[in-house]
């Protein structure tokens, strides 16, 4: 279903499109996306504004040579139909052609106030239409300078315990480094995976199948360092991912990794 390698053994390379697009000029980088070099060590996948989800999802029906899941970058707490304004529900995006579901971006616990008890409604209305969630978590930089970075993400992470799944997908994003140019040191990003590795498979089993992927100025020239730490398994790639260039040399760091 997803390429030969199974999904949760290959690297992931999401990329995040945040508040950007126009009709024309997401056309225009899906064409470029037909001749994309295959991947099959890879996942690939767009988030878009929800706006534009069934246009990437029946743009990228034309990729030759690889298949470029299609991501979502919210869902609604609220499950089924209802009187909810401006909202769309799991149900929806599935209705779509949605893959994939980010879940508690660090943007929307800054500017919407989302917290743990909405993150877990959300990931289970995802759960529960089949997609799969992807959970963000991060410090910010004063928590990382007082020394609580690991009790600030354990905390995020409580949001997993119980849930109705053997498949985890984990984002790691240092608030500090999502769009400054910063980027975390090799040894900050390894301490912080092996962090989470742990934590998810104290909340969620032996069992369990993970995928944590480093996300925070992640780009072409240094996605092949970021790739080689243990525990990476991907990249959640912001700016980079609007550029067909620095995208796909993205993509071919995580296929030679």
């Amino acid at each position: 279903m997803y390429h030969q390698i199974g999904m949760w053994d290959q690297k992931w390379v999401i990329g995040n499109w945040k508040m950007n697009g126009r009709l024309q000029n997401n056309n225009a980088l899906m064409h470029r996306f037909r001749i994309l070099p295959t991947a099959e060590r890879v996942l690939i996948g767009l988030a878009a504004p929800t706006v534009y989800l069934l246009q990437l999802h029946n743009a990228m029906q034309i990729v030759l040579n690889n298949r470029i899941l299609t991501c979502a970058q919210d869902v609604s707490r609220f499950p089924n139909n209802g009187a909810y304004t401006g909202e769309v529900s799991a149900e929806m995006l599935a209705d779509t052609g949605t893959d994939i579901v980010l879940i508690g971006h660090s943007e929307r616990s800054l500017y919407f106030g989302e917290k743990n008890e909405i993150q877990r409604r959300k990931m289970e209305n995802v759960l529960n239409v089949g997609l799969i969630p992807l959970l963000c978590v991060g410090e910010s930089l004063e928590e990382r300078e007082a020394g609580k970075e690991h009790e600030v993400i354990a905390h995020q992470l409580s949001v997993l315990q119980g849930l109705d799944t053997k498949n985890i997908a984990v984002a790691y994003e240092p608030v500090w480094a999502i769009g400054t140019g910063k980027v975390a040191t090799v040894e900050q990003i390894a301490d912080m995976h092996a962090f989470i590795y742990k934590e998810i498979l104290s909340l969620c089993g032996s069992d369990v199948k993970i995928r944590v992927l480093y996300g925070g100025s992640v780009k072409a020239d240094n996605a092949a360092d970021i790739f080689a730490v243990p525990y990476v398994d991907g990249a959640l790639v912001g700016g980079a991912s609007l550029s067909y260039d620095s995208f796909t040399a993205i993509i071919s760091a995580a296929q030679n990794a």
